[in-house]
């Protein structure tokens, strides 16, 4: 039974006069939940408690939750004045709208407190509205922008969306800045409903457009990190200096010595750091044994050391479209911490059994030494998928086929088990020899990555199994199933594009709803209303499974060099391989799921941040393209409506425009909110989500990240109406006849590799660039 109807169950029976509260072993049992319904009873009782919808009271008895009166959370603002509060603790209302008038002067960013208040009902709910009343926590007050003159006055105008107005600075001179520079200033005077905002500047970028300026603007503005202090630096050295690559067998004398093995690694051709390879054994019986060897960071990043206090605080690599900003120093990421060709490296492995239809008949982990025999790109390996070998040696061509037969066999498999892989475009800007970004394109997804990333996926759950096995609190990446798949957005636009969940949808209906829009002009917009029906990914000691893997219990193992989470994994798992973590004594040494619980929040955040910054940049830099494009014409589809006008995702360049109404015909256009569509109330002609329309690049403003479009040919005549395409549990489709057809699950989400565009419901790995 999916979880929207245990979740109405749920409501219902709390709800219900005479309920008296009790935990949730007697709520289940007192509700009839059957054995074979506890682990769908129990989700829908985690996601009304992440809503606030119900709460624990006292002796971790179920109450109905009531919406505070007050609430403190994150302010995030539009450019017409209102804005929306996210909540620190989850609620019964979710973000809290702010009217115009209410903002109390607050910015993007800023942590505040607010009052709620009751609107009124809406659709048979009630709607609330806050009054921030004061400002707990600036988010920011050093912003990038361009410098400009007006009337005399010097400003800076913000880029991005955190300030909507300009800021009015003194004097450029002291900095030698220019008008159309790129400058960061310092707040000194935050905006209010009675004044502006007022500033210095502290650092001058360079002029708008030079190669570069882009990137640093966005490092300033998402304030990444920069140069590694100097002891982190100096402890780097010294771990490179102990490192005795030609002594290695003799001085890790207790690993596991791999090194006469047929391993190789697959990167992406402007890889760095290759932080895993594969081993694979295939056997005449049809099985397999996996051998997935990650560098063990570990071994060179002791606890509490400078090393290890920096990696920490900046907990993941950031990866920009020109640039990567690592975790640890690129003389231990790039160096003895990559697995390069012929080099002897120190590894963590994980060898995982299978049988022919691949389940896994057993794990084993072991510190051991290796020496990649070859170090491929993606390209390579898909040639070899493709039959042409070119010189690589014929170990080397065996095992990457043999990769590709049991990478098949592990997708089949986890796709019955219900592994989503929502299908998003990624973009890849591409750069001329002197670094312009001159155009953009579509990333690989060839199978060779695909292989790699089921390997991934494994490795790290079974790593998550042993932790648990041994009874050590791990930081796991948890993925927590939606809510409700059939309600909201994603229904409403489904029913737009003609096709709907039916009530009874589980996993298997949605993946076989993604599958049946594949190459299809809606396959973008429902993807991608998908992707944000599902709850972020993040990382919590919580044993809340992973929804899009279909995973249990997951965490993140392989990529030590660019994510902090993997590497207090490694920790655990080498004081398990060393004898440790046995005792009671040994387990309270291990980090408590309270600290791992901090940690979690702390990583998650830099995480996101790392990603809003990519995805920021890869938009500055398309919009600079298409700067140069203004007149020219593109086709696109529709991705939403608004009150405004339409968004249009262009075909090539992967970025949202708005066709504002004054561009289209003239007519009286009305919004059509609940069927996605704007409708001519004259000619009848409309406009809908999934539309394919040719348009024409009318206006760029890079500082707001705006592009306008105008219409480059007539619209078509009136459609007649679509007919609705149901899609229920375990994938069954029903038309509106009754006819029913069979659609096919299961794509894994990417997940395991660099996040890309979410993730993967929200976490959704797309294609690995730095594992």
């Amino acid at each position: 039974m999916p979880s929207r109807q245990f979740t109405e169950r749920i409501l219902n029976f709390v709800q219900a006069e005479g309920y008296e509260p009790r935990k949730l072993s007697e709520l289940a049992e007192a509700m009839g939940i059957a054995e074979d319904e506890a682990g769908d009873f129990h989700s829908a009782c985690r996601a009304l408690m992440r809503s606030g919808r119900i709460v624990l009271g006292t002796r971790n008895a179920v109450l109905l939750g009531e919406p505070p009166g007050r609430i403190v959370g994150r302010f995030r603002g539009n450019p017409r004045g209102f804005g929306f509060v996210v909540p620190d603790t989850p609620n019964a209302y979710g973000d809290l709208f702010v009217p115009p008038n209410a903002t109390g002067g607050a910015i993007t960013g800023d942590t505040v407190s607010a009052r709620v208040f009751k609107r009124g009902k809406r659709e048979g709910r009630m709607v609330y509205e806050g009054q921030i009343t004061s400002i707990v926590k600036r988010g920011q007050n050093r912003f990038v922008g361009e410098l400009s003159q007006n009337m005399g006055k010097w400003f800076v105008v913000p880029e991005g969306n955190a300030l909507h107005a300009p800021i009015q600075v003194g004097d450029p001179g002291a900095k030698g800045a220019r008008t159309g520079d790129q400058v960061v200033v310092e707040l000194t005077e935050y905006p209010s409903a009675w004044s502006q905002a007022r500033g210095v500047i502290v650092r001058v970028l360079g002029p708008r457009g030079e190669p570069g300026v882009e990137t640093t603007s966005i490092i300033e503005q998402y304030q990444l990190p920069g140069e590694f202090p100097e002891d982190v630096l100096k402890e780097a050295r010294q771990r490179v200096t102990s490192y005795d690559e030609s002594n290695v067998k003799r001085n890790h004398a207790d690993r596991e010595d791999l090194s006469g093995e047929t391993i190789i690694t697959i990167d992406p051709e402007d890889a760095r750091d290759f932080d895993d390879a594969i081993s694979l054994k295939r056997h005449d019986n049809g099985t397999f044994e996996l051998g997935v060897h990650i560098a063990d960071v570990a071994a060179f990043v002791p606890e509490d050391g400078p090393l290890d206090l920096e990696a920490r605080e900046r907990s993941n690599s950031v990866y920009l479209p020109d640039l990567v900003i690592p975790m640890l120093p690129e003389v231990l990421s790039n160096g003895v911490c990559s697995l390069q060709e012929r080099r002897p490296r120190l590894t963590k492995s994980a060898f995982i059994s299978y049988d022919a239809k691949g389940k896994v008949r057993g794990a084993r982990f072991a510190n051991s030494i290796i020496r990649s025999v070859k170090r491929l790109t993606y390209e390579q390996a898909g040639r070899v998928l493709e039959g042409k070998p070119g010189r690589l040696s014929a170990k080397v061509v065996t095992l990457i086929r043999d990769m590709e037969a049991l990478a098949r066999i592990l997708q089949a498999r986890r796709r019955r088990q219900g592994m989503l892989e929502i299908d998003m475009p990624e973009a890849e800007i591409v750069y001329d020899e002197n670094r312009n970004a001159v155009d953009v394109r579509a990333a690989d997804t060839g199978y060779s990555h695909k292989i790699i990333e089921m390997f991934m996926v494994e490795a790290n759950e079974a790593v998550a199994r042993k932790l648990r096995e041994i009874g050590v609190p791990c930081l796991r990446r948890i993925h927590e199933e939606p809510e409700d798949l059939t309600g909201g957005n994603l229904q409403r636009l489904l029913r737009v594009l003609g096709h709907e969940l039916t009530d009874d949808a589980d996993r298997f209906a949605l993946q076989a709803l993604i599958d049946s829009v594949r190459g299809k002009d809606e396959a973008f917009a429902v993807n991608l209303a998908t992707l944000r029906s599902m709850p972020q990914a993040e990382y919590s000691p919580e044993l809340a499974g992973h929804y899009a893997l279909a995973s249990e219990n997951y965490c993140h193992f392989t990529s030590p060099i660019r994510r902090y989470p993997d590497l207090t994994v490694h920790r655990l798992l080498d004081a398990h391989l060393r004898g440790g973590l046995r005792t009671k004594a040994e387990k309270s040494a291990a980090p408590s799921e309270e600290e791992l619980k901090r940690l979690g929040r702390q990583c998650s955040e830099n995480e996101r941040r790392a990603e809003a910054a990519e995805r920021e940049l890869i938009l500055v830099l398309t919009l600079k393209m298409l700067e140069k494009k203004i007149g020219e014409s593109f086709g696109g589809v529709v991705t939403g409506v608004a009150n405004i006008g339409v968004f249009v995702q262009l075909d090539h360049y992967f970025v949202d425009g708005l066709l504002r109404f004054d561009a289209l015909p003239d007519d009286w256009w009305e919004v059509d909110a609940p069927s996605g569509a704007v409708i001519g109330e004259r000619t009848g002609r409309q406009i809908t989500v999934g539309d394919r329309l040719k348009v024409t690049v009318d206006r760029v403003h890079v500082p707001t990240r705006r592009l306008d479009l105008a219409l480059a040919e007539e619209l078509p005549a009136p459609k007649g109406g679509k007919r609705t395409k149901k899609i229920g549990k375990s994938g069954a489709r029903r038309d509106r006849s009754g006819g029913s057809k069979r659609g096919r699950a299961g794509r894994s989400e990417k997940p395991g590799r660099r996040a890309k565009k979410k993730s993967n419901g929200k976490d959704s790995r797309s294609r690995k660039r730095k594992k």
